[in-house]
């Protein structure tokens, strides 16, 4: 659609990553507000935080792509130069970026557990954001489809120019909108044990994300038997969103 928004000499702006810097940045000021508000830690905490799980995240879903990737790694080697800056999995970051989260408030001494539900609503807001950047850059792209609300990528680099697809990007931001509102509706309400929250946003990215990846047509991405990688993880993060609820539920 608009992979590339404007140009200034030999600097230019690349929609995907502007908008995933906005919503990191949305996720990182939503956080330090709600941080400051309810005394989960002082100035700066979820801004250190966040850069953790940013590198942590980062990290994890470009190692979790190349192993899906593996085979033709090996039969190329030096395709690995063109999966430095391209190919993540998500499920990978999101892994990666609870454990560095982890590691980050024993570090700090905080309670993991209320760090995790006030950091998930702003996860999902920085994940809505980025979705949009997928649009504009044409990657994770949907099928092939004739339906009215399909659309058309001429300048992508990623999805096959002049073929109807089905606007999985859009969908996914909209219903990452929907978690957020929520998950932060879930944060601010009162009487929750620590953990709920972030068990709850466990199960529903999993779920949705299983169903979702039916309407996904960059199939790159590796898959399991009949299920693409995601859906293949997503099967056993949901059931650690349901124990994680059972778990903290008796706590």
């Amino acid at each position: 659609m608009l992979p590339e928004l404007f140009s200034i000499g030999p600097f230019t702006v690349y929609s995907y990553g502007l908008m995933t810097a906005i919503g990191i940045i949305a996720a990182i000021t939503l956080g330090e507000h709600e941080a400051k508000r309810s005394g989960v830690g002082e100035d700066g905490y979820i801004l250190g935080l966040g850069l953790a799980a940013v590198i942590g995240g980062y990290a994890a879903s470009k190692l979790l792509f190349w192993f899906t990737v593996l085979p033709q790694i090996l039969a190329d080697p030096a395709i690995i130069k063109e999966y430095l800056t391209n190919g993540f999995v998500v499920f990978g970051g999101l892994i990666g970026g609870v454990l560095t989260a982890y590691l980050y408030c024993k570090k700090k001494k905080t309670d993991f557990w209320k760090t995790f539900d006030l950091a998930v609503p702003c996860v999902a807001l920085a994940q809505a954001i980025g979705r949009i950047g997928c649009f504009l850059a044409g990657c994770c792209y949907g099928k092939e489809t004739n339906s009215v609300c399909g659309v058309v990528f001429q300048e992508s680099s990623y999805a096959p120019s002049g073929v109807k697809l089905f606007p999985i990007q859009l969908v996914s931001s909209g219903l990452d909108f929907l978690n957020f509102v929520f998950l932060f509706w879930l944060w601010r309400k009162a009487g929750l044990k620590n953990g709920m929250v972030g068990a709850a946003y466990v199960i529903t990215y999993s779920v949705g994300r299983f169903f979702l990846e039916y309407f996904r047509g960059d199939l790159e991405r590796g898959s399991v038997g009949a299920l693409s990688t995601s859906q293949f993880i997503a099967l056993f993060t949901v059931l650690i969103g349901v124990g994680m609820m059972l778990f903290r539920k008796k706590a």
